[in-house]
């Protein structure tokens, strides 16, 4: 792989290859860009995950001095599983202008592009460097960047601005809400389903905490600014899954719940998730209590990412705008990395990358081909940007 050239469209199909759905290992995805950049003179760093089944990684092209550029980007994507998908969601294939394979859009494209414009980064009197950033499991809760942004902040000379390649249409984004996960596990008491004055259903209970969450979510659409930037405009509550129960004629014993909730910047992440606790743990549970001595309740945080704030971030907006070519600077309600890096290394950043957020997790996700030129463009603007005294 010693100096190999490969164009984007290529350097993309390879990646796709790679089933890194969140649930499987990282590593081999990791091995070969690891093997392509020393290809190419460069050392990575492996910032590897505490049982060492994944890891992330950053490098460094060009001078190792301050005032750089991090391209960073997750590796991990979301499940296939049962979505009716038109094409090998493992295959890159074009069609109609497409590129369609899980990761394509969301969001292998970003650093395939810079992978294979490393070349280009190479041959380029770079008086700036440029560092590469990947991840694992930012679809389940940014997990991964905490530890790569740490060891970063410590290793890296302080960048200049920091670009987190998310699906924007290579338009500038500048803020997004934070997200807080938790799982809620009931424990009642089971009794048959005609003697429910013995028992306490798990299943019951854990749907009027559901009702409670309905009832702050509405609360807070009620008081929510007018003039907001986000789309919707208040913090948002969601269940995905809830799991309990044995059989049709028994009272639940258990039920799992997970849920969460995206905040808004400016707020505590942790505020909402207190205050449902809080009402779990004074209102709820001496009901369950009262009804049998040996129910119970119990939380635990799955997940946090910090909500990403416009504040202090105007010269990566400007330096993103540049190399973009997009006068659009704007906000978004999905979550990103944005806020771990811009927290931890205290330094300006944006999203900024290619495709449309609404392929991403869809069957058939797909990226313009378009996109990728518009990618490229960007990187050619930035290496001149990072050649200039």
């Amino acid at each position: 792989m010693a100096g190999e050239i490969v164009g984007s469209v290529e350097m993309l199909r390879r990646l796709v290859a790679f089933d890194t759905t969140s649930r499987n290992s990282n590593l081999a995805l990791i091995e070969y860009v690891q093997a392509y950049l020393k290809g190419h003179g460069i050392e990575p760093k492996l910032v590897p995950s505490e049982d060492g089944s994944k890891a992330n990684l950053f490098a460094t092209v060009g001078p190792n001095v301050k005032d750089g550029v991090v391209l960073s980007g997750h590796t991990d994507v979301v499940p296939v599983d049962g979505q009716p998908w038109d094409t090998d969601p493992w295959t890159l294939t074009l069609k109609d202008g497409k590129y369609h394979g899980r990761g394509t859009c969301d969001m292998k494209a970003f650093y395939a592009v810079g992978l294979a414009m490393l070349p280009e980064f190479k041959k380029a009197p770079l008086k700036r460097p440029i560092h590469f950033a990947l991840s694992y499991d930012e679809e389940v809760g940014c997990i991964g960047a905490h530890a790569l942004a740490a060891r970063m902040a410590s290793e890296v000379p302080r960048p200049r601005a920091i670009v987190i390649g998310e699906p924007t249409m290579m338009t500038v984004v500048h803020a997004h809400k934070g997200a807080q996960i938790y799982i809620t596990k009931f424990t009642g008491f089971e009794a048959h389903s005609s003697m429910t004055h013995l028992g306490v259903s798990a299943i019951h209970f854990a749907g009027e905490f559901i009702h409670y969450l309905n009832q702050v979510q509405d609360e807070l659409e009620a008081k929510a600014p007018k003039d907001s930037e986000f789309m919707p405009a208040a913090a948002t509550f969601n269940v995905g899954t809830i799991m309990g129960g044995t059989a049709g004629n028994i009272l639940a014993r258990e039920c799992e719940v997970l849920w969460g909730y995206r905040e808004l910047p400016g707020q505590p992440i942790d505020g909402l998730g207190k205050r449902a606790i809080a009402w779990l743990e004074t209102e709820l549970l001496p009901r369950m209590k009262a009804k049998h001595p040996a129910a119970a309740i119990g939380t635990v945080l799955r997940s946090s990412t910090p909500a990403f704030s416009s504040e202090g971030n105007d010269e990566a907006k400007t330096l993103a705008r540049t190399w973009s070519g997009s006068n659009t600077v704007g906000s978004v309600v999905y979550g990103t990395e944005a806020g771990i890096f811009r927290k931890t290394l205290g330094v300006p950043t944006v999203v900024c990358g290619p495709g449309d957020i609404a392929q991403a997790h869809q069957p058939n996700e797909y990226l313009l081909a378009s996109q990728i030129d518009a990618c490229e463009a960007f990187m050619r603007r930035m290496v001149e940007w990072a050649c200039r005294d």
